[in-house]
């Protein structure tokens, strides 16, 4: 079969690169149809192991109007076919939608992985397309960090900023100043803030040794930039603590932390919500749902681990890093607190460690309260596109990502699973295929009877958006060209993503403290 007949192509960017010795799983999402024979079955060659597509032959509307951009919607609900159009004559293009999450397993010498479709179409012949490549590097040495004195600093601070606040940045730097474990380095990578920002890092570091300041040529966002600030740790570090740039940590923290770690991989603690001015909002984190951290599932399913309460081992970086490509918002503590469960314990403290400054610049606070928030127009329109356009968004920004993640860690963590955890993560992508796997996530939230609300009924959502990847198809049975309602499978406005519960509980952390909060003393009563 002429392969130059196959029309492919991934429409979300690979990883750049792999290291050598670290495998991951990758994300494919693109468009692949024929331009003369139907596709019945794609697979995806990596490494002459070939992997079958999650999803096939979905609808895409948006690909159909690029080919297509003189037919209008009369037309392409009648016609048969586009005699003007060389790329797609028969109009394939509609029913061309595909994705995977593919494994990539760890290779031992620098290299290139290719990443094919394979297609089977309906004559019985096969026809390739190449889809991306992945180059396999020697990873950069770790840099070296050294206290002032020489030697080696055990505990390595990755602080990650962006446009600080000069004030409440200088509040967090003079809390890690003033931590009774001394034998620090605080690395801080900012994510090209403005220039004026960027000197505002510097002076209040001033001329102290152990804070290495790096800026990002480009700005990458609060996930990438925290990798990037972890890949400043230095080799001789034995463990690493992750800071924010607005919060303020008590003196004890680094010291209770390195206590109560034990043999875990990973120690948090709880956190006292205050405003900007000190004001005590919250004393625990935890009002109104139940903090988890040994069950596997519930922390694949939903984040419980706040990254700027933790303190993990170095050697969890090397099951951690590079982080995962996912798709639409991604956490970085949420990433590093799956790979902890994963591959050993979490301890934690039940005690605040440190004030967790709330104000509208929180990346926590900007997504949480996205739906308070947005114009009013977004939620009316919302709701007259249906239940099916919210169950698209929970597929895509809702179970993916944790497929992708939970993915990645089954090739990454290898023999250091145990049984119980391997399994857990495998019923999780089951449960995008099996009816018995499926029934195991929609009955999750029943655990709640029982107190176990750690999830806050996420595991509705996520129900949801696999139920809208099995109705397409089913509803367009037969149908090849978009008449009547329309189905779309393109990638949806990650804005579009609504975990009401989790948002509400999110949103109530800063809006119910801040009705209780005393109000500040009026000016005469300061004389």
């Amino acid at each position: 079969m002429d392969d130059t007949d196959i029309a492919a192509k991934l429409e979300r960017p690979l990883p750049r690169s792999l290291p050598v010795g670290r495998g991951s799983a990758v994300f494919c999402y693109g468009h692949l149809f024929h331009r003369r024979l139907a596709v019945k079955r794609v697979e995806i060659e990596v490494d002459g192991r070939r992997h079958p597509v999650s999803a096939l032959r979905m609808p895409r509307l948006d690909v159909l109007r690029a080919l297509h951009p003189t037919f209008g919607p009369e037309q392409l609900d009648a016609a048969d076919t586009d005699p003007d159009s060389a790329e797609d004559p028969a109009l394939r293009s509609y029913r061309s939608g595909f994705w995977a999450t593919v494994p990539i397993e760890p290779r031992g010498a620098p290299g290139t992985v290719v990443l094919s479709a394979r297609a089977r179409l309906e004559d019985g012949t096969e026809a390739s397309a190449e889809l991306g490549a992945i180059e396999v590097v020697e990873p950069d040495p770790p840099p070296r960090h050294g206290p002032p004195g020489g030697g080696a600093s055990p505990i390595a601070i990755c602080m990650a900023t962006y446009e600080p606040d000069a004030k409440l940045l200088r509040a967090q730097v003079e809390s890690v100043r003033a931590q009774t474990e001394t034998n620090w380095v605080c690395l801080i990578s900012d994510d090209c803030s403005a220039s004026d920002r960027f000197d505002a890092i510097r002076d209040a570091v001033g001329d102290d040794p152990r804070f290495v300041v790096s800026r990002s040529e480009q700005c990458e966002g609060f996930y990438r930039n925290f990798e990037r600030a972890l890949g400043m740790v230095p080799a001789e570090s034995e463990f690493v603590a992750l800071c924010d740039q607005d919060d303020r940590w008590y003196p004890e923290k680094l010291a209770v932390l390195r206590d109560a770690i034990g043999a875990a991989e990973l120690a948090y603690s709880d956190q006292r919500l205050v405003d900007p001015d000190g004001r005590v909002l919250r004393k625990t984190f935890w009002e109104g749902r139940r903090n988890n951290h040994t069950n596997l599932a519930s922390l694949v399913i939903a984040n419980t681990i706040v990254g700027a309460a933790a303190l993990f081992r170095r050697r969890l970086l090397d099951v951690a890093l590079p982080f995962p490509e996912g798709v639409g918002w991604e956490f970085h503590d949420h990433w590093l607190g799956m790979a902890a469960l994963a591959t050993g314990e979490i301890a934690y403290v039940d005690r605040p460690l440190y004030d967790y400054v709330q104000h509208p610049g929180a990346v926590l606070g900007k997504v949480s309260s996205w739906e308070a928030d947005r114009p009013r127009w977004r939620p009316d329109l919302h709701r007259l596109r249906g239940f099916f356009g919210r169950w698209r968004a929970a597929y895509f920004f809702g179970y993916l990502p944790l497929e992708i993640q939970a993915k990645a860690l089954l090739v990454r963590c290898g023999r250091r699973l145990t049984g119980r955890k391997r399994r857990a993560l495998r019923r999780y992508l089951a449960a995008s295929r099996s009816p018995l796997a499926f029934a195991w996530l929609a009955a999750r939230p029943l655990r709640e009877v029982v107190g176990r609300n750690e999830t806050l009924g996420t595991e509705g959502v996520l129900a949801k958006g696999i139920l809208w990847r099995h109705l397409v198809p089913l509803r367009l049975r037969g149908r090849t060209r978009p008449r009547g309602a329309t189905y779309d499978a393109s990638l949806p406005s990650p804005y579009s993503f609504e975990q009401r519960r989790l948002r509400r509980w999110q949103t109530s952390i800063i809006a119910e403290a801040l009705e209780s909060a005393p109000a500040p003393p009026r000016p005469e009563e300061d004389s």
